[in-house]
């Protein structure tokens, strides 16, 4: 449920649930697998697979950690929904982390989609940042049916992959490899170099809020475990064995293609159909398959193009509701779309590709933000007690966090570029963040953590309304006090009845109960009388219904707590004690003791 107090539909099932995720996460094996022959990745290219293996495995991992944020997050399960149960500042610390990660990705699959339509590559900077800025000119007209458009594109990406991998089965060999090195520094560096592949696994937790519920559910308590398992477990089998099987093929590739391969490593998988379809059915058909290839990874990575940019827009205006961007970001064009996020979603990925102009360039930034947002979201729940995991789960979630921490760690270590990037996109994005706050009139108060605890939304208990009319009132009095006056009041706003108690104390205690001719009225007490015969005249006066009650008692208190459970009454209405410390001492406090026994159905007003 979003602010407004209404509920997004929940009509994206698992299928578009899988191609949306698909979309993003399933592209990165086009450029991947050909970055991990390239020399940018290992020190011998024909060393790579143990490392394609290891990235795969903790694919699968991440994937685990997933599933469980997922059941855990069935209103959105993103980076900057986890974190911020521990810390807003985190949660904008991430969210940031995203807007590089989107960047990037925009730029990055922008530029890998112009290689496999072949442009030429001194033409590939300008037709990239044109090509970024005529989809962020679309997204001006408002997101269409994305899940169906990225469905019908997903599927003849994995047609081709799996048509690859058959094709390349029978010439898969471990001839070509060779025994990677026992150093662990070169194959962590490796590892951490091809960390790409975690590429897009943050879009299934942004999804859930959408995600069709499990039956039996409820909007008011959704759970959306089978919709998002089964989405995150399809994409997993296809993005790890695809990974992992499409890089043996390029490694079985015969080393007469070495020059080839470290050329064209930026269309590797259009390189892989044109080989094994050839040597399958002649170079013609092999020509023609890599074109087809090209051109289906092409308009995939396209998809992931328009597939950031919306993100991208999406997130700048959460922050912006929720106050921690300036207002104008919610600003909406004619069709809808928030005007400044669209300009700054489609200016800051044409102009990361214009300072980064080469996809070496533009990997090396990509790392640090989606690793980072993982493992800020990872971190998060991990370390949030109030979420109900299991001791293996936390467990499972906690080494991947450290895992992914080491990462982030090596990449701002050893790739200087990526540091700047992600400091130039957090310092803008804090700096907008504090000049918005300030506009608006807030401050940043540092106090105790048992105070931010007392004032804290989540330690508020919720309560409802009572606005039902007719609600029965007992107004008990020892005179004509205004605690009278204050129960006609609320019995004509909320349009109920009275019961006007009279307790008569009687400190004696007697052997058995009176007969009904010796019962006591109020007409024959004049203290009583006077209270009933004024409430009753003011009743009729004001359309309330008076209803008088006398009663002789030793224990006022039990009788006041007795005849408000009996009579069902709604509230309980008692004057202030007047009564001097000694005697109060000596007989109690009737106010007292009816506030500690009365029943938590029923309201108890004290009026003084």
């Amino acid at each position: 449920m979003d602010n407004l107090g209404a509920h997004r539909p929940r009509n994206v099932d698992w299928k578009r649930a899988a191609a949306l995720l698909y979309g993003d996460w399933g592209t990165s094996k086009a450029y991947v697998i050909g970055f991990a022959f390239s020399s940018a990745a290992v020190a011998i290219a024909w060393q790579s697979l143990p490392v394609i293996l290891a990235v795969s495995a903790l694919t699968a991992l991440v994937a685990v950690n997933y599933i469980l944020i997922c059941k855990h997050f069935p209103d959105g399960g993103g980076v900057y929904s986890a974190a911020r149960d521990q810390s807003r500042f985190l949660a904008v610390m991430g969210a940031l982390l995203l807007v590089a990660n989107f960047t990037v990705t925009a730029a990055m699959s922008g530029w890998a989609a112009m290689s496999y339509f072949r442009v030429p590559r001194e033409f590939i900077v300008p037709a990239t940042a044109v090509v970024i800025l005529l989809v962020g000119a679309m997204n001006a007209f408002g997101p269409k049916h994305t899940g169906s458009g990225a469905m019908w594109l997903a599927l003849p990406m994995v047609a081709v992959v799996v048509i690859i991998i058959v094709l390349s089965a029978p010439h898969l060999t471990v001839a070509n490899l060779e025994p990677p090195s026992m150093e662990f520094k070169p194959n962590w560096l490796a590892f951490v170099g091809m960390i790409l592949a975690l590429s897009g696994v943050e879009a299934i937790a942004n999804l859930t809020g959408v995600m069709k519920l499990n039956p039996g559910s409820t909007m008011e308590r959704p759970r959306v475990t089978r919709t998002s398992t089964l989405a995150i477990v399809v994409v997993t089998v296809e993005v790890v064995l695809g990974t992992a099987l499409l890089g043996w093929a390029m490694l079985s590739l015969p080393k007469g293609l070495d020059a080839d391969m470290r050329v064209r490593w930026e269309d590797m998988l259009s390189l892989l159909g044109e080989h094994y379809a050839g040597e399958a059915f002649g170079a013609g058909v092999g020509n023609v398959f890599g074109i087809a290839v090209g051109i289906i990874v092409g308009l995939l990575l396209l998809s992931a193009v328009n597939t950031a940019l919306g993100a991208l827009i999406g997130l700048f205006y959460m922050l912006a509701r929720d106050g921690e961007m300036p207002r104008v970001f919610t600003r909406l064009n004619r069709h809808g779309v928030p005007l400044w996020p669209l300009v700054l979603a489609a200016t800051l990925p044409a102009l990361t590709v214009i300072f980064a102009p080469t996809m070496e360039m533009l990997m090396g930034l990509y790392a640090i933000g989606v690793v980072g947002a993982i493992t800020v979201n990872l971190g998060s729940c991990t370390f949030n007690r109030q979420l109900d995991f299991k001791i293996y789960e936390r467990l499972i979630m906690g080494v991947t966090f450290l895992t992914l921490f080491a990462v982030e760690l090596t990449v701002a270590r050893v790739k200087e570029g990526a540091l700047f990037f992600a400091v130039c996109v957090l310092g803008l994005g804090f700096t907008l963040r504090g000049w918005s706050q300030r506009r608006a009139g807030l401050r940043t108060v540092t106090v105790t953590e048992d105070i931010a605890a007392a004032v804290s939304p989540e330690t508020v208990p919720p309560f409802r309304l009572n606005l039902v009319q007719n609600q029965t009132i007992l107004v008990a009095a020892r005179g004509l006090t205004p605690v009278l006056g204050f129960a006609l009041e609320e019995a004509r706003l909320r349009q109920g009845s009275i019961y006007v108690l009279f307790v008569k104390e009687l400190a004696v205690a007697l052997p058995g109960p009176l007969s009904e001719k010796e019962r006591p009225r109020w007409q024959d007490d004049k203290q009583a009388a006077e209270i009933m015969a004024t409430m009753l005249e003011q009743g009729r006066q004001n359309n309330v219904t008076v209803i008088p009650l006398y009663v002789v008692s030793e224990n006022p208190a039990a009788t006041i707590l007795d005849l408000s459970a009996t009579l069902g009454i709604d509230i309980l209405m008692l004057g202030a004690p007047h009564r001097r410390t000694l005697v109060t001492l000596l007989k109690g406090n009737v106010v007292t003791e009816v506030a500690n026994n009365l029943p938590e159905n029923i309201k108890l007003i004290i009026y003084g």
